[in-house]
């Protein structure tokens, strides 16, 4: 793996201090908005995990190699390369393999950050079981991910697209931890809840460390999720969201979007319906995760 991974000089500086480390995701930079918002967003959330007391690695594959942090040069040509492939445990093979530009989804994130030895990683929201599944069987990888690869997720839940009573129930078959901070209710991404319960609730960074720890000493495999409610000022009520929501799953299947094409295009098709107020909740809650990631990781560090 050593001819593989290759850690900026900031993330190496952190290992060798042990100082607290949070993994970052590479798809919100190429198919989650557009440069130089992505850009601006990227640079944003890192600073957010500084100023929290914990060193960012935002992850992608460049070159061959899986880069474990990335430098404001390398984070600006990746937010303008408009065909990078977009990365699950399916795909990074083959991207390492051909020398592509990859951008990590949390699936791959996940690999990369456990293969770097990072613990942490702050997303935005996890993919999860899609509307229909049951006729297509779209579930997206990062729910068998969450069940073998042993790093906490921080996430705003899952994203509000999905079948959420569904993707509760498959990780719950995988044996995944599903933690609700500070709260009874799963989130529902840019909703503090979606009206369901989420299984376990924790109130400290400490707790969840705690948590993160005595999995590894039983033997466990995977990791936790970690839902985090977006902010009460920043959230979209969810009887707001729901038709629109409804709407741009309609035009999607009307249209024969399909696979890893469904997400982005429902995204765009909300951020159109909702005058941008989509997008700046996401954004407002991937800073939220940031912090609360950084917490956890400086708890980790401390053991």
């Amino acid at each position: 793996m050593n001819d593989i991974i290759v850690l900026s000089r900031d993330v190496q500086a952190a290992f060798d201090a042990g100082a607290p480390v949070v993994a970052l995701e590479s798809t919100i930079i190429t198919h989650g908005m557009p440069y130089p918002q992505n850009l601006q967003t990227a640079t944003a959330v890192e600073a957010e995990v500084r100023a929290a007391g914990a060193v960012p690695a935002t992850i992608a594959v460049m070159n061959g190699k899986i880069r474990i942090g990335l430098d404001p040069a390398e984070l600006d040509a990746l937010a303008q390369t408009p065909d990078a492939m977009k990365l699950s445990r399916a795909d990074l093979a083959v991207a390492l393999a051909s020398g592509a530009v990859g951008a990590t989804t949390v699936a791959a994130t996940m690999i990369c950050a456990a293969r770097a030895g990072i613990e942490v990683f702050a997303t935005g929201g996890i993919g999860g079981v899609h509307q229909g599944a049951e006729r297509s069987f779209d579930i997206s990888a990062d729910l068998r991910e969450l069940s073998e690869t042993p790093v906490t997720v921080v996430a705003a839940g899952a994203k509000a697209i999905l079948d959420l009573p569904k993707t509760l129930e498959v990780l719950e078959t995988l044996g995944v931890p599903v933690i609700a901070f500070g709260q009874d209710a799963f989130p529902a991404f840019w909703s503090r809840d979606s009206g369901l319960t989420a299984p376990l609730r924790m109130e400290s960074d400490a707790e969840i460390a705690a948590s993160h720890r005595m999995r590894a000493a039983l033997g466990l495999p995977g990791g936790q999720l970690v839902a985090n409610p977006i902010p009460k000022g920043d959230e979209l009520p969810r009887e707001m969201l729901a038709p629109l929501i409804a709407q741009s799953q309609a035009e999607a299947a009307a249209q024969g979007v399909t696979g890893k094409a469904v997400t982005p295009f429902l995204l765009q098709r909300l951020f159109e319906l909702t005058d941008g107020l989509s997008l700046r909740a996401n954004i407002a809650l991937v800073m939220n995760n940031a912090r609360l990631a950084a917490g956890i990781a400086t708890e980790l560090a401390a053991r």
